[in-house]
């Protein structure tokens, strides 16, 4: 069975909080998904505020402590990444803002992102599009479609729950297809003529071809 790593970013400020159980949860739904086309995985959180003073000495210092060197390599290292955040003052948290500050700007190119948030009224979920969105699309990752937002009355059971677990698993779906796609990609070998010829042609039946002309 083929293995892939996903890195799950949650930038919650308390603990426990609604914002890790969002992750968590999409990483279970992603995990079931996967499975399902037969690659396992394994997730990797990354609970920012555990980084909080390390994040800032880096952007005044430009130095990574170790912790938070290798939580960035686990980032920018991954097959794909879910990013989690609240949503404060119509926006993403500066902690999770200043995370990607100090990422190599180039680090998350092509990486297939579940965007996802929480906050206390749904009129904050058009943040994921105009806010989230947008930097991840600068950064050059590669968003899936749906986004998943968590209001406070979507953890009380009943239609607001029925609604998070449906968009929870479209956006899970739509991820494992990008990561499956992404590893049939990577598999390829860049000096093995049959990735830039096709598959049993070679340079002698290429030039086989132009001699018979």
């Amino acid at each position: 069975m083929t293995t892939r790593r996903i890195a799950v970013v949650t930038a919650g400020l308390s603990n426990p909080s609604s914002t890790r159980l969002l992750a968590d949860r999409l990483a279970e739904a992603v995990r079931a998904q996967l499975a399902e086309r037969e690659i396992e995985v394994g997730a990797d959180v990354i609970e920012l505020r555990e980084h909080a003073h390390a994040i800032t000495d880096n952007l005044l210092t430009g130095f990574a402590r170790r912790g938070l060197a290798e939580a960035i390599e686990t980032v920018t290292s991954a097959d794909a990444l879910i990013a989690v955040t609240p949503i404060f003052t119509t926006s993403y948290s500066g902690l999770f803002k200043s995370f990607l500050d100090i990422l190599d700007p180039d680090s998350l190119r092509g990486m297939p992102v579940l965007l996802a948030a929480t906050g206390g009224s749904p009129r904050h979920s058009l943040a994921l599009e105009y806010a989230m969105r947008p930097l991840f699309t600068y950064l050059h990752a590669n968003p899936v479609s749906t986004s998943v937002f968590a209001a406070s009355e979507d953890w009380a059971g009943g239609e607001g729950a029925s609604s998070l677990r449906s968009r929870t698993e479209r956006a899970a779906g739509e991820l494992a297809d990008a990561v499956a796609r992404r590893g049939a990609t990577a598999a390829e070998d860049p000096f093995d003529p049959a990735t830039y010829l096709g598959e049993g042609r070679s340079f002698e039946s290429l030039l086989g071809g132009l001699t018979a002309d």
